[in-house]
């Protein structure tokens, strides 16, 4: 079994009694040029791992606010060679930090799934977390992917069952998403409790790291969601705080450190 760059992190993090603390930005919002900068700025602030979303014009499981991410980095011209571009550039300042591809199937089908993977792979990519492609589809994404080396990382639900459980969990490699809320990103309050006893019973039936994301929005939540799990995996907020700097974007890597920072150091003193 390969030690990919994902692997060792969440090894490394387990070593050392520490939570991942797993940032979601959308590359090219609002615009290409920032994207680097934004994700050197969330390591900074002590990010584990980047997901990267690959902006798509019909982004169905997310909430407006990562719509109108995914829409404003389309209409800078964002595409999904741009975005594979855009881990090259950061690969030449950082080659420790892992980085998930998230998004939709159609962009990868267009581009061509082998040249996508062999592409994604050459660039400095860890991991895929496609949205819209379950554990079953043992297609040529899959099997490209695995012959590059990349995680592919699936989504768990607090509906999904328990026989379907076991079967996303031999399927993910890297960690599993765990979305704790039904419905879409940046949607309802967060019940941490619940989602406590959710990830406890699932370990039953997955052996690879749990992280949470969807409805993490400020330290509390992060540090009482990686007490649970392996991770805390924070999206619509940063989004927002995005949008919050259009007008603004070389104030964008700061104000993402500001939130980032306070989370990190809540779930290293929760740990």
């Amino acid at each position: 079994m390969s030690n990919t760059r994902i692997q060792r992190r969440m090894e490394a993090l387990k070593a050392s009694g520490r939570k991942a603390l797993i940032p979601y930005i959308v590359a090219g919002d609002p615009t290409p040029t920032v994207t680097v900068p934004a994700m050197h700025a969330v390591v900074e602030a002590g990010a584990d791992i980047i997901e990267l979303g690959m902006p798509f014009s019909d982004p169905f499981a997310d909430g407006p606010v990562n719509q109108r991410g995914a829409e404003r980095a389309i209409n800078s011209g964002m595409t999904l060679a741009g975005v594979v571009t855009t881990v090259s550039e950061f690969r030449k300042d950082d080659n420790d930090t892992p980085i998930v591809l998230m998004g939709y199937l159609n962009p990868v089908i267009a581009m061509g799934e082998t040249i996508f993977c062999e592409a994604a792979a050459a660039a400095g990519v860890d991991g895929l977390l496609i949205v819209d492609m379950p554990p079953e589809e043992e297609g040529s994404l899959v099997q490209s992917a695995k012959m590059n080396g990349l995680d592919l990382i699936y989504l768990a639900a607090p509906t999904t069952t328990d026989e379907r459980l076991q079967t996303i969990g031999k399927a993910t490699s890297g960690y599993l998403y765990y979305v704790s809320l039904k419905g879409i990103t940046g949607s309802s309050k967060l019940d941490t409790s619940d989602v406590s006893q959710r990830v406890a019973y699932m370990r039953q039936h997955v052996s690879v790291p749990i992280c949470v994301g969807f409805g993490i929005r400020n330290a509390k939540d992060a540090a009482v969601i990686s007490s649970a799990a392996d991770g805390s995996i924070v999206g619509t907020v940063l989004v927002s705080q995005v949008e919050a700097l259009v007008d603004q974007p070389e104030k964008i890597p700061n104000a993402l450190k500001a939130i980032l920072e306070p989370m990190r150091q809540a779930m290293d003193t929760n740990g």
